[in-house]
């Protein structure tokens, strides 16, 4: 079972307990159908906007086991308000030069 950090938008969370993040994670669904049930090692913001602190924070639960990096539905897809991150490429981009090619970043949750 792989081991899995998720960072989501600081903005949605006042309306979203994550819930539904947990929920396809521990069954393997939606943004997990490749790698099957995962187990959650971290769940944090991305320190609000610009997000630059989703860097240093996904660095930092790989340093404690992630094995993959998951950016939460509510940066990349605007769950459950509606409105996508509109730091979202850059949020993606600095994270993945940051973890490097060998962990997994996955680009939504459900």
């Amino acid at each position: 079972m792989k081991k899995v950090g998720i960072i989501r938008c600081q903005q949605t969370e006042d309306m979203c307990p994550g819930t539904s993040d947990f929920k396809v994670a521990s069954a393997g669904t939606l943004g997990f159908e490749h790698l099957g049930p995962v187990k959650i090692v971290g769940f944090v913001t991305c320190g609000g906007c610009p997000g630059k602190r989703a860097v240093a924070r996904a660095k930092l639960m790989v340093d404690r086991g992630a094995e993959v990096i998951a950016l939460a539905s509510c940066i990349s897809k605007g769950n459950p308000i509606g409105f996508p991150c509109p730091h979202f490429e850059a949020i993606r981009n600095a994270v993945a030069a940051k973890i490097g090619p060998d962990i997994e970043l996955i680009e939504y949750t459900h």
